[in-house]
Formats: C-alpha cells, structure tokens, sequence
C-alpha cells in the first residue's frame, strides 16, 4: 500500500494529532471522523433520513428539520435548500449557511443515462407544475432539476415519481450520483457499444446500497458506447467509453480520476478493457477503492482524482485487480479521435433501425413543466415514447419514422425549441446561479440567454462550433475549464471603481483525445455588462487570425494576450 499523502501545510498551527489519524483512508485504519461531514455520515447513514422527512418532517414543516439532516443527509435523496431571495453576489462566501437558507429546496431527480419515457417527462412536467411554480432545469449530467419545493409535499412528488419508475435517491449527497450514459445508446448508427445494460445494472444493484452510500464525497460516472465520445468521460470518477478490442470485439476502455471544481483534472487510462458483462463488477471495484482508500480528512482532498494522481495508473489497476477483482484485467486500446467537432448529436439522424432521432436544444437547459409535457406529447405523436437528455442541456426524441420528421421539426421550432440552432444556441451551457444557488456570485441563467440573442445578431454569419459555458461561482458545475471561453462567475471592478458581477475568462479548453484546460490571460476580467461586446471582440479576432480549419481552442491556445483580450 502506498504511504499517505503528504499533509497539506496549515495556515494555523493545529494540535497534535495521532500518526493513525492520516488522510482518514479507512483501508489504513483511519476511521476517526476528521471534520463535520465525516461525523454527520458516521452518525446516521443519509440514506435513513427519508423515514424522518415522510414521518417527521413534511407534517410538522421546515422548522423541524435537523440541521445536520438539512445541510447533510437530506441530499441523499436530492434535495438542497435554495438562497433565500434578495441576498446579493457579494454576500455568498460570508454569511453562515442558515443565513443563505430559504426555506424552499431544489430538488434533482435521477436520469440514468438520460433516458426517459414520455409518461416519465410528463410526470416530471406535472410534479413542475403542481409543486416547483413551473421550474425545470436540465442539467449537464442529464438530470432534471426542480426549485420551490416544499418539505410538506416531498412525499407526494416521490410518489408520484416513483410510480412510473423515477428517483431522487443518492441523486446528490457523497455518493454514486446521477448516471451518464449515450442519450442515443441501442440506436445510433454509428455505435460501437450498447451501454445502457451496464448502466441499469449497476443503477439496480448499487444505488441505495449502504455499502456505497457514505463515500468521501461525490463519485461521478459515465458509460458510453458512442464514438462520438458524448458523455465527457474525460471528467468523471470512473468512465467507460467503447472500443473494440483486436481479439475480443467490442468492450469498454476503463477512465479513472477525473474531476472539475477548483483544481481539475483530467481523467487517466488503466489501459484496461472490460467486456458488457464484467462493468458492474469493475465499477464495484473502483467505487470501493473510493470508498476505503480515498481521502476523508479533508473535503477539498476528498474526491477519486487526488488518490489516482497521487498513485498513477499502474498502481491503481494493481490494487483494482488485486485486492478486489481478485484478477487480472485484459490489456486494451485507446479510443478514437472523434471525427465530429459536435458530440451533442443536435439534429435530424438516422437510427441503425432506419427510424430517426431528432435533437433540438431548449435555452441553456431552462423549461417549464408544461413545456416538458408539450414534448412529451409531440414525442408520443411522431415517435415511440421515448425522450433522452444530454450533457449539453439538450433533449433528443428516439424512434421517429422519416415520413414524421419534418411535422416533429416544426412542432418543436414553434416552440422555440431549435433543431437547426445557432452555435451560439448550440454551444451555450449554464449553471444555476444566483437565482437558486447558495454557492452562487452572479446571475447565469438569464445571462446566458440574452447572450445567445446578442450574438446571433451582432455575428449572424459565426458558423463554426462554440462553446461558451457560464458559471456562478469557481466550482465549474457548468465546466467552464473545458469550454472554447469559460466564464467563472465572481465580483469584478467596473470603470467607475465599483465592484459588480462579473466573469474571469478562460479560453480554449476543450474535451476529446486531445482534451485541454482553458487558458486564462492575466487580469482578463469582464463585467456582466460587457460581456457581449467582449465575446464579439474574441469571436472577430479569431475569424481574421484563424488558419483553415483551425478551431477556436487551437487558435486561442497559440493567440497572444492582446488577441484575447
């Protein structure tokens, strides 16, 4: 076993600790609870707090609720207390957490690999609005995100959820969180891999087992037999991503240790390829090595990247295979370079059955439940029932005959939900922000569409693939290090001295084979106010400086400062 980390120095001095204490890996003894989080964990499991909300709380209202259940366990069920309204950008990294609680909550129900029925969307479009004022966000990992909850009507939406076969469970909390999947798995024509049958086993045998439902923290997971490469593998805990071993056919390559927030990485090759059959073991096996090794003692330590980065790939596979497969992994080839610079799969294509799916893409992932029940009847209609989300914000309807393609287009572009976009509609993504977000500076959601429109009209002839991703704080929800230009959201000076929202700028990051962080040019700050000019500036620059065919991260990545700034 490798030695612990090195201990990060302290600001303050700290009192002697026990040598056993380390980096509180359980598989070294450490099972001292290291902090506040760790504790709430040891005592009670989250998984135990929806007998209290049901029995306890929806009937006595939201003073009742414990405080270590409110800001801790009730996440194992998906639900966060939003901000309280009126509390400015400016205030966020001050106030004590029952000073930025409303007594409202977000709720996130559990997609896994995207896929929905058209009873399920409609479902979620009523519990919408019935019981969140018509809020619906989808979310960058295929979820769908519901705001204004209230504690006395959780039991009512999980039964109404439930019954046709949603869920809320572990969707956040430090657990297996929200499944990505191929939003076009078992029918794109160019699929190497059908993953959706690993996924739903590893839904079904994993998720509420208390076994993995006190991990360090959160544990991301992605499976994909797309070559298109479409659920950013290159971001999660654990990712498998499809290729077709010379010997053995098609399988999956094994991705560990990639992560976001303040100090991303990318995800590493175990060089390992996994038949369909053995992805739930081996995911089992990844998780635990998570959940027994992974460092507890403190929460910016606490996710999978730090312990692959500090072991490497080698000895992860080792301890993988050895201590608990109990066997050795097939060697195997890397994927492909898409050949695609869009993976969102946007648009009209055909299926391998000789049907279509048509993908069309709502503004920065903003609906409202009776928008979601309007596509689940314009998918029941011209398809067969079946609706997938993406990891763009995006939605796509399966199963369309080619005779129905042209009245689903309309339908969907009356409703201002584009099949055609802009690259700017396309390439768009936002986090929450402030609106809902406690974590949250500025504002993002109403940002980002008004930027859409601006620049469809100030560069109507932009035609090459953008990203442009915002976010309302520095924990990259939106993955503003992986975008073309990644707006972070923070308080920024304006000419007259004052402070107001604004956005670090980072340039060129990009996922694929070839995946990149985004630049960032020193003191390159905008405000919320000139964002739009700012973009059209950089957007124009890189139309006169580009060689043929050059995207825009390989030109920012060569460009000098003055170009972007």
């Amino acid at each position: 076993m490798a030695a612990s980390p090195e201990t990060p120095a302290s600001a303050t001095p700290r009192r002697k600790v026990s040598r056993h204490r380390g980096e509180g890996q359980w598989a070294l003894g450490h099972f001292t609870p290291l902090n506040g989080n760790e504790q709430t964990k040891k005592d009670d499991d989250g998984l135990n707090v929806r007998t209290r909300i049901e029995t306890i709380y929806s009937k006595r209202g939201f003073d009742s609720i414990d405080g270590a259940d409110l800001r801790g366990r009730m996440r194992w069920w998906g639900l966060y207390t939003q901000r309280k309204p009126g509390i400015d950008g400016g205030r966020t990294g001050f106030l004590e957490p029952e000073e930025l609680d409303d007594e409202y909550f977000m709720l996130r129900v559990r997609i896994t690999g995207g896929r929905l029925t058209t009873e399920q969307l409609r479902v979620i479009g009523e519990v919408s609005e019935t019981y969140a004022r018509g809020t619906a966000d989808i979310t960058d990992r295929q979820n769908i995100q519901l705001h204004w909850i209230r504690i006395e009507d959780v039991p009512a939406i999980w039964q109404k959820l439930e019954a046709v076969g949603l869920s809320t469970t572990e969707a956040c909390g430090d657990t297996p969180r929200g499944m990505l999947g191929s939003p076009v798995a078992g029918v794109a024509e160019d699929e190497i891999i059908d993953g959706s049958h690993a996924l739903d086993e590893i839904a079904r045998r994993y998720i509420g087992d208390p076994q993995f439902s006190n991990l360090p923290r959160k544990f991301k997971t992605a499976v994909s037999g797309s070559p298109r490469l479409d659920v950013a593998h290159e971001i999660n805990d654990v990712s498998f991503v499809g290729v077709v071993h010379p010997d053995h056919g098609p399988g999956f390559d094994l991705w560990v240790g990639g992560g976001l927030s303040t100090n991303p990485k990318f995800g590493v090759r175990l060089g390992a390829w996994v038949p369909e059959a053995d992805v739930p073991d081996v995911w089992a096996g990844v998780c635990s090595i998570f959940r027994d090794y992974g460092y507890r003692r403190l929460r910016n330590r606490a996710r999978l990247k730090f312990l692959v980065a500090d072991w490497g790939p080698e000895k992860f596979r080792q301890v993988l295979e050895e201590e608990y497969l109990h066997r050795k992994l097939l060697d195997g080839p890397a994927p492909e370079q898409p050949t695609q610079q869009w993976r969102d799969h946007i648009g009209v294509h055909r299926q391998k059955d000789g049907r279509f799916y048509v993908g069309f893409a709502p503004r920065v992932g903003r609906l409202d439940g009776s928008q979601l029940a309007k596509v689940a009847e314009i998918a029941e209609v011209h398809g067969s029932g079946r609706v997938s989300t993406t990891v763009e914000q995006k939605l796509i309807i399966l199963d369309v005959p080619e005779d129905r393609v042209t009245s689903l287009v309309d339908r969907l572009e009356a409703m201002d939900l584009r099949v055609t976009p802009s690259p700017f509609r396309r390439g768009t993504m936002a986090c929450t922000g402030i609106e809902f977000c406690k974590l949250a500076i500025v504002e993002t959601k109403e940002r980002g569409s008004d930027l859409i429109d601006e620049l469809e009209r100030r560069l109507p002839e932009f035609e090459e693939p953008i990203t442009i991703n915002i976010n309302g704080c520095p924990n990259a929800c939106a993955r503003i290090q992986t975008a073309d230009i990644g707006l972070k959201g923070q308080l920024v000076t304006d000419a007259d001295g004052n402070q107001v929202g604004g956005y670090q700028i980072h340039l060129g990051g990009s996922l694929g084979l070839e995946a990149s962080f985004g630049r960032k040019v020193r003191g390159l700050k905008v405000t919320s106010a000139e964002l739009p000019d700012y973009i059209e500036r950089v957007l124009r620059r890189f139309q006169a400086e580009r060689a043929d065919g050059e995207r825009f991260a390989a030109w920012a990545a060569r460009a000098s400062a003055e170009a972007l700034s």
